[in-house]
């Protein structure tokens, strides 16, 4: 348990030095196979060391002497911001992204830089140019992505909590698949000052953990208004990791039961119902006839955004030309951002995917109004055998209950909760924007149960 380790780091009884040991220890037996990281931190024992010193004078932060692992699309002084792409395998970060920049101010150890599908493009972990991640629960599956590593990183105990970016699914995806915690906040709660962003009007960086709790403690550190970063805003920040118990009124969509497997969501709604029956919260039917719009809407945004971003790696200023360097899928992105953007096309099929958003958004806003959160599982089919050939549409599929949130720009949380064909399953757990302390006490509701 999270908390009471961080009792025992505080009292003495564990330190800083010897939990980072443990977790280096771990990551050199085990990561060969599993394929969670890219590089890990050379430093970390003697900032481990450092943190010791402070905490013996009363004088530590509330990360002290945890070990967090970072996705590779993060900058971090030093490390190797590479994007788990040949493009950018040559490129030391000059300076820390903003939320590493609060980690740090709390004495949290960056542990290492962890794998991940080449610049957050797919869905499964496979696209690294640094091989596969694969899922510490069954090595041959896929561990879902693009935030393969951070989610495999938690799921086997190489770290105390991971960090991951979510566009439109890829820390839910993988916490899903893996069994973890995953948290995407609120579009605006975290700063993305420092993060090399897949789609600028849907990337938010979230937390990985174990327990619903260690989401919320990172959440707590790393969220609230940035100068440096304009889409962010000044909102108040309630203690996260205050969990309680609510009397709650849970919404559920036959919009998204058409989207899903009938088997996943036949046991999502009997777990619904088991934990909406223990805690005497009510559960209603809600509307969201949009969100079957969702992958079509996302997809046009994403590589129209995609495409602008990656015109800085010309090989001039950034590593290695993005064309000559990348894989398949991320040369699919840039050419169908390409091709959208083209002037004969006069934004149609961009403006076309931002009034279908809008549509989205309007979805919720009004479901909100009738129930406080709205679940449904997290991912709509289990996991493939990783090297299995799916198409592209299939491999976008895995996003189609995730991406709404994005869309919306609401909050959400994937807890695990089932286990079909021995697979983890996680709920998918939203809230309105900016209610993120009712998120995380019904996530731990689900924890309970």
């Amino acid at each position: 348990m999270l908390k009471e380790k961080i009792g025992s780091i505080r009292l003495g009884k564990l330190s800083a030095e010897e939990n980072i040991r443990h977790f280096l220890g771990k990551i050199k037996n085990e990561d060969g196979k599993i394929n969670a990281f890219i590089k890990i931190n050379d430093n970390a024992i003697k900032e481990a060391k450092e943190i010791d010193k402070k905490i013996k004078k009363g004088k530590a932060g509330k990360l002290a002497g945890l070990a967090i692992a970072v996705k590779s699309n993060i900058n971090v002084k030093g490390m190797t911001a590479s994007c788990a792409s040949n493009t950018l395998k040559n490129y030391i970060s000059p300076y820390d992204a903003t939320v590493i920049k609060r980690i740090k101010e709390e004495d949290g150890i960056i542990i290492g830089m962890t794998n991940m599908d080449e610049f957050a493009c797919g869905s499964s972990g496979e696209t690294s140019a640094y091989g596969p991640t694969k899922n510490p629960v069954q090595p041959d599956l896929i561990p879902g992505g693009s935030s393969s590593g951070s989610a495999a990183a938690i799921a086997a105990g190489f770290c105390d909590i991971a960090l991951g970016s979510d566009t439109g699914g890829s820390i839910r995806n993988p916490a899903s698949h893996c069994g973890v915690i995953g948290v995407k906040p609120s579009y605006g709660l975290v700063s993305r000052y420092g993060l090399i962003d897949l789609s600028m009007s849907l990337d938010q960086i979230g937390p990985f953990a174990k327990e619903v709790y260690g989401a919320a403690l990172m959440l707590n550190i790393i969220a609230r208004k940035d100068e440096k970063d304009a889409s962010t805003f000044d909102v108040k920040i309630p203690d996260y990791t205050k969990l309680q118990l609510e009397t709650l009124t849970i919404g559920m969509s036959d919009d998204f039961k058409k989207l899903c497997d009938k088997k996943i969501y036949d046991e999502a709604e009997k777990k619904v119902m088991e934990v909406c029956k223990e805690n005497r919260w009510n559960l209603v039917k809600v509307n969201l006839k949009h969100v079957n719009l969702a992958v079509q809407a996302y997809y046009p945004l994403c590589y129209v955004e995609f495409f602008s971003a990656t015109r800085r790696f010309d090989g001039r200023k950034y590593g290695f030309r993005i064309e000559d360097a990348c894989g398949p899928e991320v040369l699919r992105r840039i050419i169908g951002g390409s091709e959208i953007s083209k002037a004969e096309h006069k934004g149609m099929h961009y403006r076309r995917a931002l009034k279908a958003k809008e549509l989205i958004a309007r979805d919720f806003n009004e479901a909100f109004k009738k129930v406080d959160i709205i679940i449904s599982p997290t991912v709509p089919r289990l996991p493939h055998r990783i090297g299995d050939k799916i198409n592209p549409e299939q491999m976008y599929g895995y996003d189609a209950l995730t991406i709404p949130a994005n869309l919306a720009g609401i909050c959400a949380i994937s807890v695990p909760s089932l286990k079909i064909n021995n697979v983890p399953v996680g709920i998918q757990i939203m809230a309105p924007a900016f209610q993120e302390k009712r998120m995380f006490d019904a996530g731990h509701a689900f924890e309970l149960a």
